[in-house]
Formats: C-alpha cells, structure tokens, sequence
C-alpha cells in the first residue's frame, strides 16, 4: 500500500481535496492535514465540519483504517521527518499564504514542515494553487517551486469532456491532480482526438 500526505489548506475548492482524500483512500494509506482556515471554508462551502472531527470520525466517515488526522500545529507529527517514508504529498488546494511559505523555506505549521520535508527529501509534491487572477508574486513563488520539482497543478478545468454536472468538472480536476503523481485512475474522459 502506498503512502501519501494531503493537506487542504484555506483557499476556495476544499471539496476538491476532499474528493482526492476519497479516491486515495481506495488504494492508499493517508495522512492529512487540514488548516484551520479550511476547517472553516469547507464548512462555508459544503457544510461538512472538520473543524471538530476526531481521526476516528474520520476514518469511520471514509470507511477506512488507513486514514490518519493531524492538527496543523502537531510539528512532533510522524510526517515532519523525513525519516518517515511517505510516496509523496498533496496540498490541495493550496492557499497562497502556504505556497509563498513552502517557496521560502517558511515551516511554521505542519502542512509547511510536510512540503519542506518532501522537497528536501526528493519525493513528490503536488501543489493545486487556488487564487485568480495571478500576481507577479504569485507567479515567481511557484516559478521558484516548480524549479525544484514541485508539480503545479492550478485546479483549471477543461470541457473537451463535455461535463454535465459540477461533481464531473470536479472529478476531471481530481483525475489530473492523481495524473500528477502518476495514479492511475478512470475519472474522466481523456481526449482521444476525436470530435
């Protein structure tokens, strides 16, 4: 069983990250942070409290043991060593408080700690930066991480697939996210050149 890291940190699209955390939970083993800014986005957005909810609530929501919770203040947490072998990690979505943090070396939480640990240590990162439009900060902040390898993954979709409904358009975001950490994965339809 593979072994990854999610974080959903505060910016807008949380039910993307939460639809990630289902379909790596099929396969995999999960260590999640959630921020407190996202606790309270999430609950704005889709009126699921995270804020409170203990790691076994969780893993009972999910129907699953290989879920594992941690409070983004929990520094002593397994998943700050990098010691502790993880496949890789997700921040999704990724506020531009945390990416201007993680590109400067900034780890004062675990989510930071987590990426910094990834990226010294060469494992995957996969980043979903949540804002529009873009600053020039913005941009040399992500220009900075994807020049150590980090993959920047904007959750941008596309309607070559024609979707019908917003859970469509989410699970296309989520498939190429998963694309991102080569895991295979049948969420969409992917283009075959044919109108």
């Amino acid at each position: 069983m593979k072994r990854f890291i999610l974080a959903i940190t505060g910016a807008s699209g949380a039910i993307i990250g939460i639809r990630l955390l289902e379909e790596l939970l099929k396969t995999s083993e999960v260590h999640l942070i959630i921020s407190d800014t996202a606790s309270k986005i999430t609950l704005s957005e889709t009126g699921i409290d995270l804020s409170t909810i203990a790691e076994e609530t969780l893993r009972k929501k999910f129907n699953t043991d290989s879920l594992f919770h941690y409070d983004n203040d929990q520094l002593w947490a397994p998943i700050a060593s990098g010691s502790f072998k993880i496949d890789g990690m997700f921040i999704v979505p990724c506020s531009m408080k945390t990416l201007s943090a993680i590109s400067n070396g900034y780890a004062v939480s675990l989510v930071e700690r987590a990426a910094d640990v990834t990226i010294k240590e060469k494992r995957p990162l996969v980043i979903s930066p949540r804002e529009m439009p873009l600053s020039s900060i913005h941009l040399e902040n992500m220009l900075k991480l994807a020049r150590l390898g980090v993959c920047i993954a904007p959750p941008i979709p596309a309607f070559y697939p024609k979707p019908a409904t917003v859970q469509e358009v989410i699970d296309f975001l989520v498939g190429k996210i998963l694309d991102c950490m080569k895991i295979e994965n049948d969420l969409f339809k992917r283009w075959g050149g044919k109108t």
